[in-house]
């Protein structure tokens, strides 16, 4: 049995790599804890560069333990010192570059602000309104522009959530949504994407499936869509991955009980394979990185645990485990999180061809990062 099951995962293998595209040689002879360790973007603690946390976080970068981080406000003190440490992650010596993210989305949802000197810009919402989309793909090439000369390669943006219900406590109260018109939103999105790639930074869009119906912010709990989810929520996607205009999608933390893989469960959509394997990659068509929205949200960390939540995500088709490090800080966290896909993976074939897959999806865009 163990043989068969061997067998069948090569031949997995074999297929996903030829659906994604073949290995390159210069895969070949990375570790498992090498591929694990890039499956893991994480936040951290420090604004400067000698801050102990971030010398360590920087170390683990060179080794391959983690492959990228994500700024939050409390790690900018000043833009001197955000070039600073991104010139470390940079320069750390890993073997592929880090991948450094941010929101910065515009509007009120920013980590860089006037208060150190960054130019702030419009929320989606006035951009949406504005019914300009040339001017908006300007403002966000200038806006990736001054991110890139910071050393960031990578923007959690733009959002498509459809803004249908006016009330929703996290997309329509900041005015994130361009607006409930799936043709608008693809217009700006679409500007916001095109005008960061002119400055060389990836995007990844957001909230998939979508989160602009729903009636509860999954950052404080539980967020159920069953009632309120719309199939038109899903035309963004399904029409940017069409125009070739997606570098990476973010998938939020949303259960529907009719859609989920498994119902009982209550699985969200970052841990459904139901929605990321069979809607997202096969429905949609996308075949590109799939990253999670921050894994410590209270929507998963209040029903799942650290290893339930890490064996869920990649076998459900993520790609990029992200976790703000910010429910209980430790700089070991990234570590805990790579024991448990390279254990998973020794133990269940299967699961190590996930790995090898998300592997080369990371691998080929990262090359699209330059230092």
């Amino acid at each position: 049995m163990r043989v068969f099951k061997q067998f069948f995962a090569q031949v997995l293998v074999i297929i996903l790599s030829f659906l994604a595209g073949f290995v390159p040689a210069s895969a070949q002879s990375v570790t498992l804890e090498q591929m694990a360790g890039q499956m893991i973007m994480v936040g951290f603690q420090g604004n400067v560069a000698s801050a102990q946390s971030v010398r360590e976080l920087t170390k683990m970068i060179g080794q391959g333990r983690v492959g990228g981080i994500m700024y939050l406000k409390t790690n900018v003190s000043s833009l001197a010192n955000v070039r600073e440490m991104n010139k470390g992650f940079l320069s750390a010596g890993a073997s592929l570059p880090p991948f450094i993210a941010i929101d910065q989305e515009g509007g009120s949802i920013e980590r860089l602000t006037k208060a150190v000197g960054f130019a702030e810009i419009p929320s989606a919402a006035y951009f949406g309104s504005s019914n300009s989309p040339n001017r908006a793909q300007k403002i966000y090439a200038g806006m990736a522009k001054s991110l890139a000369s910071l050393g960031v390669n990578m923007n959690f943006g733009p959002v498509v959530d459809l803004n249908i219900n006016k009330k929703n406590p996290i997309i329509a109260k900041y005015g994130r949504s361009y607006g409930d018109d799936v043709a608008t939103v693809v217009e700006y999105a679409e500007a916001f994407v095109s005008g960061h790639r002119i400055a060389g930074v990836i995007t990844a869009l957001k909230h998939f499936p979508g989160h602009g119906s729903s009636a509860g912010d999954s950052h404080v709990g539980f967020v159920d869509i069953t009632k309120t989810w719309q199939a038109k929520e899903l035309e963004p996607y399904r029409v940017m991955v069409k125009d070739g205009m997606v570098d990476m999608v973010m998938v939020g933390h949303l259960f529907h009980q009719k859609l989920s893989t498994d119902a009982s469960a209550q699985l969200p959509s970052s841990l459904s394979p139901n929605w990321i394997t069979g809607v997202l990659r096969n429905q949609i068509g996308f075949n590109g990185v799939v990253i999670s929205d921050d894994m410590e949200m209270a929507a998963i960390r209040e029903k799942f645990t650290l290893k339930q939540t890490v064996i869920r995500a990649v076998n459900a088709g993520t790609d990029i485990l992200l976790f703000s490090n910010t429910a209980k800080y430790r700089i070991g966290l990234p570590d805990e999180i790579r024991k448990i896909i390279v254990d998973e993976a020794k133990r269940d074939a299967d699961f190590q061809a996930k790995v090898e897959i998300s592997y080369k999806r990371i691998y080929d865009l990262k090359k699209r990062i330059k230092n």
